[in-house]
């Protein structure tokens, strides 16, 4: 199993990846990660310039100046519905629409033709937006200010905002654009979009985003809408991983019919939400399972580690006290070739053997701790670091050892000390012409 390609990353950071690859539904963790890294690990910029990049609308965080605001609109099955401004009836009518008509169209033409020179001597304000969310704000306040409080919940953020949390939370997106100067937006407000059918509709089933399209945010979004008449709705939604209109409501639409169109649009596009849904569970479960394999992969490998770390520590250790025995070994081969080069240079510098007949000679037998027994002999004159000498040269005797003497019970000052720098002779120490001294091991203590 490959190692996981987030574990260098904090916590805060894995979970921001993880909550970008759902939003997103970017496979591919690498390029979750570059995504984020680009922007800081702001995880609202990030997501937003994502959903700008599949659906062409731009960042509410660094949104270009000309670009207008896209979803896909290209859709062919797109849902809609027109209501034609009903025809005149009776004589009256019909005389009163001919009378009409002339004055219309040159109004209109007029109008028309002053806006088309006007863009070249001016420039339309509304192409430039630079608080899309206080354009939201301003025209939540004039249409309560003109039709009461009784209306739809207004999304209180701009329209890409809208479009991120409808693709996150799944839900479908209405938008509404309004038409300040058209005849009919002023009734459809008062009595359809307030109505408190359309209201309780629209609050439990869909977000719902609003705008004059006087206002430089409504104008940019009409623009990508592309709308040919007022009041015009327009239903947005998450469908082949796009945000995707599904159908277009244009006309003064009354409130029976409104809701009976958006009914209709939700129950046939319901499918595709409820695909999206089980798409997003099953990506969410192949995330907590490759993040389970993960977990168990790192865990694993912690445990493959330590093993591996206590099996060089035990190598280290037998390797340590492998070498600690050698050096032993080797200490003590050196120290015994010592001892045994000092007994040999003890034994070659010790004095000749006094004869039998020689009346100053001493006859000395030893007792050794194995129980053996040496004899030699002595000459009075000589100091007793010579009978030291001799014992230290024999091969059967130990390395430390002192010298006891029975009549009376003493310890023969052999070796310089501190009371005898100078050992004296075998005379001084009292010793007569046939002595049994005994050998005393030291060399434990």
């Amino acid at each position: 199993m490959a190692a996981p390609e987030e574990q260098d990353l904090t916590q805060e950071q894995t979970e921001k990846l993880l909550q970008f690859q759902d939003l997103t539904g970017i496979e591919s963790m690498e390029q979750c990660r570059l995504a984020l890294e680009q922007h800081n690990w702001n995880m609202e910029a990030a997501v937003q310039d994502r959903l700008n990049e599949q659906e062409g609308v731009p960042s509410v965080f660094n949104p270009p100046p000309s670009r207008p605001l896209q979803v896909n609109t290209a859709d062919h099955r797109i849902y809609s519905y027109v209501v034609s401004r009903p025809q005149p009836r009776g004589l009256l009518g019909w005389g009163y629409y001919l009378i009409m008509l002339p004055f219309r169209f040159t109004y209109y033409t007029i109008l028309d033709i002053f806006r088309f020179a006007l863009r070249f001597i001016r420039p339309d304000p509304r192409s430039r937006v630079t608080d899309p969310v206080g354009d939201i704000v301003s025209f939540m306040h004039s249409f309560e200010e003109k039709y009461g409080r009784a209306h739809p919940v207004f999304y209180q953020g701009t329209y890409s905002q809208a479009l991120n949390d409808a693709k996150r939370e799944l839900r479908f997106l209405l938008v509404y654009l309004h038409g300040d100067d058209h005849q009919d937006s002023d009734e459809f407000c008062r009595n359809t979009l307030c109505a408190p059918e359309v209201v309780t509709l629209i609050n439990s089933r869909m977000l719902f985003w609003a705008c004059s399209t006087n206002k430089p945010e409504g104008y940019r979004v009409s623009q990508a809408l592309r709308e040919n008449t007022y009041p015009f709705l327009a239903m947005i939604m998450l469908k082949d991983r796009r945000m995707t209109v599904v159908g277009r409501l244009e006309g003064l639409i009354q409130p029976d019919d409104l809701i009976n169109q958006l009914t209709f649009i939700m129950d046939a596009n319901q499918t595709y939400l409820v695909s999206e849904r089980l798409e997003r569970e099953e990506r969410n479960q192949t995330q907590v399972l490759r993040q389970q394999q993960d977990e168990a992969y790192l865990a694993s490998l912690r445990a493959d580690q330590e093993k591996e770390r206590k099996k060089r520590e035990e190598r280290e250790r037998k390797r340590r006290k492998e070498e600690e025995v050698q050096q032993q070994k080797l200490a003590e081969e050196r120290r015994r070739q010592n001892l045994q080069e000092e007994k040999e240079r003890k034994l070659e510098c010790l004095p000749p053997e006094p004869s039998p007949d020689d009346p100053e000679s001493v006859k000395i037998i030893f007792k050794l701790p194995n129980d053996s027994r040496v004899e030699r002999r002595f000459h009075f004159s000589q100091s007793l670091t010579v009978i030291h000498d001799f014992l230290f040269s024999l091969k059967e005797s130990p390395e430390k050892f002192q010298i006891e003497a029975n009549f009376p019970r003493r310890v023969l000052p052999c070796v310089p000390s501190e009371e005898w720098p100078n050992p004296p002779t075998l005379q001084e120490a009292g010793l007569s012409h046939t002595e049994v001294l005994f050998v005393q091991d030291l060399t434990d203590e």
